[in-house]
């Protein structure tokens, strides 16, 4: 049984979701910790964590992250947790794995599978500690979360998508 820490310094959790039907809107969730227990050498056996401060969203536009902490989107006040509880780790290829399990946004929860790479392990030449990394892709329908708010444009359609496709990059001191 292997003890994997979190590299918070080396790892993130991003997104992207349409943006007026032609573009795409990206942020980040800078607070965030991932637990992981079970075997590096046996990774079908792990269970995850994953725990994200709502209020840590970031797009890089003060009024947009306001509006997505507020009542119209992640309700900060009231839900200041997304969490990920992994239930199944299935071995795709020799470095491709699904995780499926339990994500909660707001008081609402669905199963959900994601794609991890594992990027394998190495040894940092700084500390000499053992390190694994692993990336992970998905996508949501925000409004199977409540995330329904949306405005119509006059060409058409929505200025915020549906669909939100997640990305994190991990990387984990093993021990």
């Amino acid at each position: 049984m292997a003890n994997f820490q979190l590299d918070k310094v080396h790892s993130s959790i991003t997104f992207q979701v349409k943006h007026m039907m032609v573009a795409k809107a990206r942020g980040e969730f800078s607070e965030f910790d991932i637990k992981v227990e079970g075997d590096i050498h046996q990774l079908e056996s792990a269970k995850v964590t994953a725990t994200i401060q709502a209020a840590s969203v970031d797009t890089k536009n003060e009024d947009r992250d306001n509006h997505l902490r507020s009542a119209d989107f992640f309700d900060v006040e009231n839900y200041p947790t997304i969490t990920f509880i992994s239930d199944a780790v299935k071995k795709v290829s020799d470095h491709e794995y699904e995780v499926t399990g339990r994500l909660t946004i707001k008081d609402v929860t669905k199963t959900e599978t994601f794609k991890v790479e594992f990027n394998g392990q190495s040894k940092n030449p700084m500390t000499g500690n053992i390190i694994a990394g692993f990336d992970v892709e998905g996508k949501i329908n925000r409004e199977d979360y409540g995330l329904t708010w949306n405005a119509t444009l006059e060409t058409g359609g929505f200025l915020v998508g549906k669909e939100v496709k997640i990305f994190g990059s991990f990387e984990f001191i093993i021990s």
